[in-house]
């Protein structure tokens, strides 16, 4: 009984070290990624802050085409951006770090900023068609060619049936597009609470 407590006691110390070693690798591997996904979210903020620079100079130039290769670079952008963040979720969950809860954190963020994503670009739209009653007339059907003191074919009387439909485009209008901003403004506030508990889960590995 002496020969074998002894021998415990001696292998004790050489049974923990790989484990203790193995922790601390994993410690330090899912500090990495917590920290790598949040500089991911920095460049996902960098990247809708141009586009929303871009879209008001196109807004206000009407620039289609260095708009259009904007929209290109910042899909391409948050494209990479999502391809890591899977990556980093894969990892959470490998056998080596086993953190599920954090996988799954960083997939709630994923599902928020796809969705701020659709609707800020169906914001985008909406206001480039503009509201109904400001959309701007075509000439290209018109009987002549002068600008002014001209009649266009495609115009016609205004009948109440016709004020009427407008009023519900007018409507329908606003409703998407209010719709569209709160959809951003949630999806932004739950982005930002997840983001919360990832620096809280950083602040508390940094303890151990």
């Amino acid at each position: 009984m002496e020969e074998f407590e002894r021998k415990v006691s001696i292998a004790d110390p050489m049974d923990f070290q790989p484990e203790s070693a193995a922790d601390a690798a994993a410690l330090s591997s899912t500090l990495d990624l917590l920290r790598r996904f949040l500089s991911v979210q920095q460049r996902r903020a960098e990247a809708y802050a141009k586009l929303k620079q871009g879209f008001s100079e196109y807004m206000e130039s009407g620039g289609e085409l260095t708009y259009q290769q904007l929209c290109g670079s910042i899909t391409a952008e948050f494209n990479d951006c999502s391809k890591q963040v899977i990556e980093m979720e894969a990892q959470l969950m490998s056998p080596n770090l086993c953190r599920v809860d954090l996988a799954q954190l960083l997939r709630a963020v994923q599902i928020q900023e796809k969705e701020k994503l659709h609707l800020t670009a169906t914001i985008q739209v909406l206001k480039k068609a503009g509201r109904p009653s400001e959309r701007r007339v075509s000439h290209e059907n018109c009987q002549f060619k002068k600008q002014t003191g001209h009649q266009c074919v495609h115009l016609h009387e205004i009948t109440e049936a016709a004020g009427t439909e407008e009023v519900e485009a007018e409507a329908e209008y606003d409703n998407a597009l209010k719709e569209a901003i709160k959809g951003v403004q949630d999806a932004v506030t739950a982005i930002n609470e997840h983001l919360e508990e990832v620096r809280y889960e950083i602040a508390a590995l940094e303890t151990q």
